[in-house]
């Protein structure tokens, strides 16, 4: 594959910026034109302004979080691979600007990358509907018992992360969805238990998208990188705009709630944010890491949390901890919940209120639950 030594980063067609690789390190510059009519696309990384921006130490393989946000991790990231294989390369040859050509317009929010690099054959430029056959396709790939079907995959999973394999559709209502399948070790009613925790959720004060079971058995959830109308908002996860790895354990929910208070301005946001850590926390939920959280920006109105995504019982974890921590508390206690939320300013007594409203309905609602109230 050429060597890229520069991409151009585009919103709805509108050069944002332009990003470079020194030393292992991504450099990124805004477009003039952007500087005097966009906004910042990561408040804290990349704040809108006329400078040279460098990434990080602490950023993912040499890369901003908010451009990292568009490269598939987990399933995706495997799929990239297998695809590359057949070229005689690997993923791990690769510079982050290679990366960003090769997801191009296809990623996950509004953000695009320019030039493109396509490894999709024209055969596999198809969608595919029947679920089964995905499946069992992603199940062949998966097993490395044949990678013939791994670009068709991969055009289908539309660059969505996670671990377990996904397609992305539009219904006949223009609605767009992504459809999950079980990964090799999953349970058969993974789908009906996600579905079920979702619902739980939204029981309990939270936003969710619509989310729907398809055949009784595949969880598909609506894009909320989508608006109604079909215009692709542009979205980041707080691992992105933290400019965090995900996979450490180095996000605490103080860290999230304080996020939500600076990007929203809104109270009511971030006891949208503490409902979640304390649904997490009771329905243990232990898979919260920082990429299961996003942020979404609208014109004119700015930033908003975005509904809540990747619910579940997930008792794993991080070393049998949460992913995302609460006063640095891998398993936290109720005196760590009201820390958290009476440090944000949200008043014990409506902590406390939340959490056993929280409590009670996960309880008559889900199997697996942790009591945080006597």
């Amino acid at each position: 594959m050429k060597d890229i030594t520069e991409v151009s980063v585009l919103y709805h067609g509108a050069i944002v910026g332009r990003l470079r690789m020194i030393k292992g390190k991504c450099i990124f510059e805004y477009d003039k034109s952007w500087l005097a009519e966009g906004f910042s696309i990561s408040p804290l990384e990349l704040p809108l302004k006329e400078e040279l921006f460098v990434a990080g130490e602490t950023s993912t393989f040499g890369n901003f979080g908010v451009f990292n946000d568009s490269i598939p991790d987990g399933y995706g990231l495997y799929l990239i691979n297998k695809m590359l294989r057949l070229h005689g390369l690997s993923i791990w040859n690769l510079s982050q600007l290679q990366l960003l050509s090769i997801v191009g317009s296809s990623g996950m929010g509004a953000l695009e990358y320019r030039p493109q690099i396509d490894f999709i054959p024209h055969q596999d430029r198809k969608d595919v509907s029947d679920y089964e056959e995905l499946q069992r396709k992603a199940w062949d790939v998966l097993s490395e018992k044949d990678e013939s079907s791994a670009s068709l995959l991969y055009y289908n999973s539309g660059n969505s992360g996670g671990a377990r394999p996904k397609v992305v559709l539009s219904d006949k209502d223009n609605r767009h969805w992504i459809v999950k399948f079980r990964h090799l070790s999953d349970p058969e009613d993974l789908g009906k238990t996600e579905f079920e925790y979702m619902k739980t959720a939204e029981r309990c004060g939270i936003k969710i998208p619509e989310v729907k079971l398809v055949e009784g058995k595949y969880f598909a959830t609506e894009r909320f990188d989508i608006s109604k109308d079909g215009i692709r908002l542009h979205t980041s996860t707080a691992a992105g705009l933290l400019g965090v790895d995900f996979r450490a354990q180095t996000a605490d929910y103080s860290n999230l709630l304080a996020l939500t208070g600076y990007l929203t301005q809104d109270p009511a946001q971030v006891e949208q944010m503490f409902r979640l850590m304390v649904f997490n926390i009771v329905s243990i939920n232990k898979d919260d890491h920082s990429k299961n959280f996003s942020f979404i920006y609208r014109e004119p109105s700015g930033w908003e949390l975005a509904p809540a995504y990747d619910l579940t019982y997930s008792p794993e974890g991080t070393r049998g901890e949460h992913s995302t921590s609460i006063m640095f508390k891998g398993n936290p206690s109720l005196d760590d919940v009201l820390k958290a939320g009476t440090g944000i300013r949200i008043s014990k007594n409506r902590c406390l209120d939340i959490v056993g409203e929280i409590q009670t309905i996960c309880a008559q609602h889900l199997e697996h639950t942790v009591k945080l109230l006597d």
